[in-house]
This record gives structure tokens, C-alpha cells and sequence, in this order.
């Protein structure tokens, strides 16, 4: 009978934490824009913050379906997707084990994960490469482990973070938002699609060299003329910053209120501003910013500051 609520009360956990969000759309004051206006997927939850929320809603609902209790993922020592896939697994019944980039260090966003219950094995960059082989090294013999990939990159993600444009009420001319694996950007066009917009979306790809990005967004939808990839917004590569970026971060946040990460939304604002600037986007139409999150990627640059 105890086990038997034990399993009830697991579920209406996972409900709670997945089915209720918070994601209002806010205007800012952002020339030369008159319209700018910006998704606060940042607000949803603390640690499954943005889009991670998206993505990990239905993966866990996927290892639900298929019975797993034991959630294994991947990502570096500051990965914002560790703390959400962490936080996400304690209060929804998993357990969880991240494979964990580089030397073993100590830090806020690591701290996070443990106290979450998540449990770290160190892992060095060549064999990182390749994560399913890391996985079935150490998990092959655990029939309740379920693979998550590195920043949740999966079609179960797309369709979450295809939601987005689920929640739109009014149409916009552009959306912008940052990529990394090309994930959320393929969730966002597939919505765009779906729905029939004639809506543009903007990627602002973190990496330098990032044009492999198209193909990721190919792997999970068509890609249409709705998408354009601006490649020119790296500031130097993953996790690369430079004192202009640093700047434009700290006034930012000053005239807006609104934090962001020097990792992913920093470099999308950046180049908000600069694309508006050269006249790539009208300064009356309506631009909506998706504010993925991400803000533990602070942490990681503090001394930049």
C-alpha cells in the first residue's frame, strides 16, 4: 500500500513540475527597436530554467513510458543542463548520473548538482567524444538507466521547445534565439511551420564555425526560408567572451533589469542590436527574443566581471 502511493505521489510530482509554467512575454526599451519584445522562459523554474524545461519535459515522460528510473547525461563542469536534468530527476522520482567534461574541479553549478542528489563522474576530453560508448561502458548492465544526450538534444526535446510558439498570441515578423546544439531551434521552426508563419527565425549560433548547425535543425524538421543563421556572433567560440560583449551585458542589464548569460543570451541580444543597427531588421516591426535561461553560465565568467 506505501509503495502504491509512493508511485502516485511520484507522478503527481512529475505533473506538477512539467505541466505548470510561468513564460510571460515582456516589452523593453531596446533601440533602434520600438518593438522588442522578449519570451521570460528564465522565469519558469530556478534550476530547470528556459530551455531546458522544454526539452526535458518530454524526455522524462519518454523514460517514464519506458519504465527507466535512472536519467544519464553529459555536459561540462558549468552546464546549465546538469543542475535542470539534476533538479528535474529528484523531483520527479529518477535518479540521475552525469558524465562530467575535464578534470574534476568544485564549483556553485557542481555543488547544485550534488545536492540534487546527481552523482559526477569525471570524465577526459577524448573519451567524451563519444558519449554512447560511455554510457553502455558503464550503464550497459542497468536496465533502469536511460541515455540522456548532451544539452537533451533529442526529437522528444524539439517537440517541447516547439511549445513555445504554441503560447504566442499575437504574431511576430521576427524571433531570435541563441543555439548551441541546434535543438531549440529546431523545436522553434518546427512550430513556425506547424502554425503556417510567415515569422523569420533567427539563430545566433555560440560557436565559432557553427554552420553544422543547419544540418542538426535537418536531422529533426525541414528546413524552410523561415530560417536564417547568422554566424558572425560568437565572440571568439563556446563559452568565449570579450570585453565589448562584457560591456554590452553589464548596460544591458542596468537600462533593462534583465540578466543575461555570457554563454548563449548575451551573444543573441548583441546581435539583436547590431542586425537592427545595419537596417537586416526594421525598426517597426516586432521582434520577439526567446530568454532561454541559462544564468548559472555567470558563474563560469565571474572574474570577467
Amino acid at each position: 500500500m506505501v509503495q502504491k502511493h509512493l508511485k502516485y505521489f511520484r507522478c503527481f510530482l512529475f505533473l506538477h513540475v512539467f505541466e505548470e509554467i510561468y513564460s510571460p512575454v515582456q516589452k523593453i526599451a531596446f533601440p533602434p527597436l520600438k518593438n522588442l519584445f522578449v519570451k521570460r522562459d528564465d522565469l519558469i523554474d530556478p534550476y530547470i530554467s528556459g530551455n531546458k524545461w522544454r526539452k526535458l519535459k518530454h524526455i522524462l515522460a519518454k523514460a517514464k513510458a519506458d519504465r527507466k528510473t535512472h536519467l544519464v547525461t553529459f555536459g561540462g563542469a558549468y552546464s546549465n543542463h546538469l543542475v535542470a536534468t539534476a533538479a528535474a530527476a529528484s523531483r520527479s522520482g529518477f535518479t540521475s548520473t552525469a558524465f562530467v567534461r575535464g578534470e574534476e574541479v568544485k564549483n556553485e553549478t557542481l555543488l547544485l548538482c550534488r545536492l540534487f542528489g546527481m552523482k559526477l563522474i569525471f570524465t577526459d576530453r577524448e573519451s567524451y567524444r563519444d558519449k554512447h560508448n560511455l554510457f553502455n561502458s558503464n550503464f550497459a548492465s542497468d536496465e533502469q538507466a536511460y541515455f540522456v544526450n548532451e544539452g537533451g538534444a533529442s526529437m522528444e526535446a524539439t517537440i517541447g521547445c516547439a511549445e513555445i510558439i504554441n503560447e504566442l498570441t499575437v504574431p511576430y515578423d521576427h524571433i531570435f534565439c541563441a543555439a548551441g546544439t541546434g535543438t531549440t531551434a529546431a523545436g522553434l521552426l518546427r512550430g513556425i511551420q506547424r502554425h503556417g508563419l510567415d515569422t523569420k527565425l533567427h539563430i545566433i549560433p555560440v560557436l565559432k564555425g557553427a554552420s553544422f548547425i543547419q544540418e542538426e535543425i535537418a536531422k529533426y524538421t525541414p528546413v524552410s526560408t523561415h530560417l536564417k543563421l547568422h554566424l558572425d556572433y560568437h565572440f571568439g567560440g563556446y563559452a568565449k567572451t570579450t570585453p565589448a560583449l562584457i560591456s554590452f551585458i553589464k548596460n544591458f542589464t542596468a537600462k533593462s533589469g534583465l540578466l543575461l548569460d555570457p554563454v548563449y543570451t548575451a551573444k543573441m541580444f548583441y546581435a539583436i542590436r547590431d542586425l537592427a543597427k545595419q537596417g537586416i531588421i526594421g525598426k517597426e516591426e516586432k521582434v520577439l527574443a526567446i530568454h532561454t535561461g541559462g544564468l548559472m553560465g555567470l558563474f563560469g565568467m565571474k572574474d570577467k566581471f
